[in-house]
């Protein structure tokens, strides 16, 4: 007790008693405070660097679109092979249909003999040249759209564009060469509308033994 205290009595020693209190309950109150605090942040993750987050979203940003700029490029191109198929094969159905009837109109010529087409007189005549001329026209009017004869004969068979029927033997001609046409192939654009039914011959020599048999001789030579 201090001598102010024996001076001014007994509330003097209570103010005192009551102050130190208090000030020791704020130090403790402090102390658990910052206690709380360090606790709190040792706890807590560690906040990102927002340059960083910035960088990263960027980076997330600039893939998408590289992502979405590929796919519309895809999107283009596949959308102007279908728009030129569309223009090239459109009509494949109509022209394979137009083809059935030029074979009708070719077996119609074919059933007049060419005996009968000499003598024939005026009407049977004017009748098969109208019949040939509509041939024609049919035909250009389909090469006009795409449409093409497959020139098979005397050709080396290929299964892409030829249709074997029959085999007809002969020695005189190179194994598997087209030497008959039954019914012609067309092509529409760079696809098969229809292949060409043909004759192949069998028993001659290969296609490509003649060539190298003249090759040899001239190295003999």
């Amino acid at each position: 007790m201090t001598d102010e205290t024996k001076k001014n009595g007994p509330d003097a020693t209570a103010a005192e008693n009551t102050a130190e209190a208090v000030a020791s309950a704020l130090e403790e109150a402090a102390e658990r405070h910052a206690a709380e605090a360090a606790a709190a942040a040792q706890a807590a993750p560690n906040e990102p660097d927002p340059i960083e987050v910035l960088k990263n979203e960027n980076n997330d940003l600039r893939d998408r679109f590289l992502r979405l700029a590929a796919e519309m490029d895809n999107l283009r191109r596949r959308t102007e092979r279908d728009v030129k198929d569309a223009k090239s094969y459109a009509i494949a159905g109509f022209a394979r249909d137009m083809l059935a009837v030029s074979d009708n109109l070719r077996r119609a010529l074919d059933a007049v003999p060419a005996e009968n087409r000499e003598g024939a007189d005026a009407t049977l005549q004017a009748l098969l040249e109208g019949v040939e001329m509509t041939e024609r026209s049919m035909l250009s009017a389909l090469e006009r759209h795409g449409v093409k004869k497959i020139e098979a004969e005397n050709q080396k068979f290929d299964p892409n564009f030829h249709q074997a029927m029959f085999e007809i033997p002969n020695p005189n001609v190179p194994n598997n060469t087209v030497v008959q046409v039954v019914q012609a192939g067309f092509t529409i654009g760079e696809r098969v509308l229809r292949p060409a039914m043909v004759g192949v011959a069998k028993g001659g020599p290969k296609a490509d033994a003649a060539p190298a048999q003249e090759a040899a001789g001239e190295q003999q030579n």
